[in-house]
């Protein structure tokens, strides 16, 4: 017996993506406007912070039959909301200050009109995705920019491909026979079609926070129809 999967159509992924923002409670849905070609998710509209903009994208990922989101969307902040970049920058001191997953005194901030630019060097993928993780939510920022490296420590680059593929298998319903894996001077090479952006991130996640890699270019497909 033969099972056909049928694809969605661009008006059904629309009306999901719709649906989705209105289901998420981060997000205002009626800031939001989409428009649906060939898989291709477009978000246009201004909404009240970044974190809002951050939740629609993710929201929009979440919908089955996107292949891509294209983000048009704009910040502004409510006028309650508005802060110099000297108080800006203040609190991403503080927040970085306070997370215990930042090292902080590795990294320098710069604030130009909301937008937050970091910089710095620390020991791995984790540490520098917390570092901008801590500072999304605060109020009177627009946007971020995150600059930070990653301090390279060689690990045979067979070990590399090893461990992402035993992480992969442990931590998902991904095989990592799927994909093809290439490791050469610490930069990890992904190819292969996954089924979801959420997947493809996950996959993505998994390579950054293997020891001894300093770089990952995801080169994968979504395909959420195989």
């Amino acid at each position: 017996m033969t099972t056909t999967t049928l694809s969605k159509s661009d008006i059904q992924i629309k009306t999901d993506v719709l649906n989705e923002l209105k289901w998420d409670p981060t997000v205002d849905e009626t800031e939001v406007g989409v428009q649906v070609k060939r898989g291709v998710a477009t978000l246009t509209g201004t909404v009240g912070s970044y974190a809002k903009r951050l939740a629609a994208i993710d929201a929009a990922h979440r919908v089955f039959g996107v292949l891509d989101v294209v983000d048009d969307m704009k910040v502004k902040l409510p006028t309650v909301w508005e802060r110099t970049d000297q108080d800006i920058a203040n609190a991403v001191r503080n927040a970085l200050k306070w997370d215990v997953t930042v090292p902080d005194q590795k990294i320098k901030s710069t604030v130009s009109k909301g937008v937050v630019t970091l910089e710095g060097a620390v020991d791995n993928w984790m540490e520098r995705y917390n570092c901008e993780r801590a500072i999304h939510r605060l109020t009177g920022v627009t946007s971020v920019v995150n600059k930070i490296t990653i301090n390279y420590t060689f690990v045979d680059p067979g070990k590399v491909r090893r461990d992402i593929e035993d992480a992969l298998e442990r931590q998902t319903e991904r095989e990592a026979k799927r994909l093809d894996i290439s490791v050469r001077d610490g930069i990890v090479t992904i190819t292969g079609s996954v089924r979801s952006f959420g997947e493809k991130n996950a996959i993505e996640r998994v390579a950054w926070a293997t020891p001894g890699v300093k770089q990952v270019e995801d080169k994968t497909t979504v395909d959420p129809y195989q």
